[in-house]
């Protein structure tokens, strides 16, 4: 895997601490990816991953394990998640990936929301 990053990688100029977290992403993006996958499946309402277009599956990977699995706040995470879809996506693909993330930090009590409604040691519910 780290061949390959690095491969990939050289095609773009990154910072060292942007290359770095890159790498940890794909990296724990990977080694969680069934856990995440069902996590997005949880609330892609009738949607399954396999038919979804292939930047939006791959970018709510990233939203998915950076919400679960990183302190990145989840504000930066959907914004970014969207500039990703907007800019390499379909045009229906930034609600989209919206919806499922904005689902998914409330899920993983990473929203605003679901931190002002939860109790102290309560896991946050959300039907969405």
């Amino acid at each position: 895997m780290d061949s390959v990053f690095e491969a990939v990688a050289e095609n773009f100029e990154l910072p060292e601490g942007a290359r770095e977290f890159a790498a940890k992403l794909v990296a724990g993006i990977i080694e969680h990816r069934v856990e995440l996958d069902a996590l997005l499946s949880q609330h892609a309402t009738n949607w399954r991953l396999s038919r979804m277009a292939a930047v939006d599956r791959n970018t709510l990977r990233i939203g998915a394990y950076e919400l679960s699995h990183t302190d990145t706040p989840a504000r930066i995470v959907l914004d970014e998640a969207i500039e990703l879809a907007r800019r390499f996506g379909a045009d229906p693909s930034p609600a989209f990936v919206n919806g499922i993330l904005d689902a998914v930090s409330f899920a993983v009590g990473r929203s605003e929301t679901a931190r002002a409604e939860k109790a102290p040691g309560e896991v946050a519910e959300h039907s969405g």
